[in-house]
């Protein structure tokens, strides 16, 4: 018998869209857990938050359980996936209907693809990587794990997005331009990258220059 639940972790401003994600997709959302205890046992559009993400990985194993994860932040959305797989959850690739992916794409675990966005043949989406509504990824691309491409952006044909990369609203990586978008890097929103980027850098404008390096 297939199990239609799935848990949400994170409650936020963005804990709505995730529950009409999974909803889209088909699922029930089962419950949701926050990061702590303050709010165990409210309503949020109808869902309980049932407990605290502590409480949650207190438990010896997590085998059975479904979870989708409305976290922002690549790091700790990154973390708390590894937490669930390593005691034996599951978190489901989660795709908008109206969204196309090609069959020729890979999507690693965890992957979210939003509403209306397009992954086209050969590109890769690395595990616990979030495509935003309304992005574009070309061919032959590949975008690394825990990384979040904001709405309306564009990523370009034979682009290397590394690890934990943060790709901002708008923001375009032109094809045939550059190689790669180093690990840690924010991309600002509405900018044009013509050029690589080095890991744990902050870049924006058009042409995209370098802001400052993350200590």
């Amino acid at each position: 018998m297939v199990n239609n639940d799935i848990f949400i972790l994170g409650v936020g401003h963005n804990t709505i869209v995730y529950i009409d994600l999974v909803e889209t997709c088909g699922y029930k959302v089962a419950g949701l857990y926050h990061y702590n205890d303050e709010r165990t046992g409210d309503l949020i559009h109808g869902h309980k938050i049932i407990d605290s993400n502590n409480n949650l990985f207190q438990k010896k194993s997590l085998v059975g359980m479904s979870f989708a994860i409305s976290v922002g932040n690549n790091i700790i959305r990154n973390e708390i996936a590894n937490i669930i797989r390593d005691k034996g959850g599951d978190i489901p690739i989660l795709i908008h209907p109206s969204s196309v992916v090609s069959k020729y794409a890979k999507l690693e675990k965890g992957v979210v693809i939003h509403a209306n966005s397009v992954i086209q043949a050969d590109a890769i989406i690395g595990q616990d990587s979030v495509v935003s509504y309304n992005v574009s990824v070309s061919h032959t691309s590949r975008i690394g794990k825990a990384c979040y491409l904001a709405f309306n952006s564009t990523i370009g044909a034979y682009v290397e997005i590394q690890d934990n990369v943060l790709i901002g609203q708008s923001a375009t990586i032109v094809s045939g331009k550059l190689d790669y978008i180093g690990h840690d890097s924010i991309i600002g929103a509405g900018s044009v990258v013509i050029q690589n980027i080095e890991p744990f850098s902050v870049v924006a404008g058009n042409p995209a220059k370098l802001i400052r390096i993350i200590s």
